[in-house]
């Protein structure tokens, strides 16, 4: 993997801080990162020796530091910490990347009020966490990205508590880039569609089949394609940052024309729902 491949504005970042990295798209956006020259701090809910040797072998230099801080996102105290140590220990970032956060599929009615809050804490009130544990330490003209999702932009059968906390992720960033603009500081908001991780792979054992025919529209992805784009999206310093143009169509329908957006929705999951009652595939 070469370095230097992404157009960074103000040049590769020397030092970054990721959440969530122990799989999927924070990890392989670290790997990539370690490729471009960076420093890397991980924080995850659990170890990461495995992530940590990854990001060694990709190393470009023997002056990269790469390091885990356990932090739980969802508490403010825990990952406010973890930055602080991981500052003292590597110096302050120049971008920072909140990429935890989990998934829950089901119809509202079949879902719990704790998997909702396990939801929103960890997606919603978990960027506000690290947003504000890691700016104060952040200068002008570094950067912080959320990873957020398509569900930021459109809604989908079975996702109330997914698509309540992508679109709170949403506007705490639109809010946050006026903030931050006055001082120097760029906010990237990432939405891609679905991309095969463990994570992904493992909801689709259990997801409704609504649920499924409606993400098909969207298409899915893989981490080798996606995540060179949200990278490059990242270095341009955008704001909405999609990954593929089957995304990109989605979020253009949702935005522009909603009403034929909810249309074509509506069609897919009632006939989603009509083949599940009829027994078919």
């Amino acid at each position: 993997m070469s370095g230097h491949r992404y157009p960074w504005k103000h040049g590769a970042p020397r030092t970054v801080f990721i959440t969530g990295a122990s799989s999927g798209i924070g990890r392989d956006m670290a790997r990539r990162l370690a490729a471009e020259g960076a420093s890397i701090a991980l924080f995850n809910r659990s170890a990461a020796e495995d992530v940590l040797a990854e990001l060694r072998a990709a190393a470009r230099s023997a002056d990269q530091g790469f390091a885990c801080y356990r932090a739980d996102v969802a508490d403010a105290r825990a990952i406010e910490a973890a930055v602080a140590q991981a500052v003292r220990d590597m110096g302050v970032p120049d971008l920072a990347i909140h990429s935890a956060g989990v998934l829950h599929n089901g119809p509202l009615l079949q879902s719990s009020a704790q998997d909702f809050e396990r939801v929103i804490d960890i997606n919603l009130k978990g960027s506000r966490h690290f947003a504000a544990a890691v700016l104060p330490h952040m200068r002008a003209g570094s950067q912080i990205a959320f990873i957020a999702s398509l569900a930021a932009l459109t809604g989908n059968f079975g996702y109330t508590a997914y698509c309540a906390s992508k679109y709170g992720v949403r506007g705490f960033a639109e809010a946050l880039r006026y903030e931050l603009k006055l001082q120097g500081i760029a906010v990237s908001l990432c939405c891609p569609g679905e991309i095969m991780t463990p994570m992904v792979a493992q909801e689709k054992q259990h997801m409704h089949p609504v649920s499924a025919a409606m993400k098909a529209f969207a298409g899915s992805s893989t981490l080798d394609v996606s995540v060179p784009a949200l990278l490059r999206g990242i270095a341009r310093r955008e704001f909405e940052i999609t990954d593929t143009p089957k995304a990109a169509l989605t979020a253009f329908l949702s935005r522009h024309l909603p009403g034929l957006a909810r249309a074509v929705g509506d069609r897919i999951a009632r006939s989603a729902q009509q083949k599940l009652q009829k027994g078919q595939p």
